[in-house]
């Protein structure tokens, strides 16, 4: 019997479209999940967004639904997709107004920014079936704010077994389904409120 101990797996149609080339490297048991996006967030840190003009939150609006992950947009809010997400569905409810902290918010903003966390949490349960969320606002950079100057609210699915030790251990965190997938499926099931619908693509005036 031939000893594949070690071996490469073998997929149909490899050999088409490879060839004998051999890049250094010693193979090991290892899977590995490239993210090479990620890597222009860690390289600026927290510090990154600091005005208007440079930060995520103000642009997004700005920009096609699809461009920039808006889910929907609301009178004063809108949910956006994390593009760093902890697992799939991981939304951000973001008023338009470029505001640091939740005490900065209007009584109407506070009223439409609640309204959009328990819409967020139904649209995630009719699509993807979490068994629970985590909620939460980061409050300054001592506080843990990735993007500190623009206030943000975390809407995380949650399911059984996912804080696994792939995130605990090797700080990595398997997605299941790209972007675009996502953004399309909560955006259709998001409910159409008062004549809006969900995001269709252009920008708003809301701001």
């Amino acid at each position: 019997m031939q000893d594949t101990a070690g071996a490469a797996p073998e997929y149909p149609g490899d050999d088409g479209v490879t060839d004998d080339f051999g890049l250094a490297g010693v193979p090991d048991a290892f899977q590995r999940l490239w993210t090479p996006h990620r890597m222009a967030y860690i390289k600026g840190g927290q510090h990154q967004f600091k005005n208007v003009d440079d930060c995520p939150f103000c642009v997004a609006p700005e920009r096609e639904d699809d461009d920039s992950l808006i889910v929907y947009r609301g009178r004063t809010s809108y949910v956006v997709l994390n593009l760093f997400p902890y697992n799939p569905g991981h939304l951000l409810v973001c008023p338009y107004r470029h505001i640091p902290d939740y005490t900065d918010l209007t009584v109407e903003e506070t009223a439409e920014f609640a309204e959009l966390t328990q819409t967020a949490m139904r649209v995630l349960r009719k699509v993807a079936n979490p068994t629970g969320f985590n909620l939460g606002m980061n409050q300054g950079v001592t506080g843990g704010a990735g993007i500190a100057g623009h206030l943000h609210q975390h809407v995380v699915p949650r399911w059984g077994g996912d804080g696994n030790f792939f995130p605990i251990i090797a700080q990595t965190k398997a997605i299941t389904q790209t972007l675009g997938e996502v953004r399309q499926q909560v955006a259709e099931a998001w409910p159409q409120v008062n004549g809006a619908g969900p995001a269709g693509g252009g920008a708003t005036d809301a701001q």
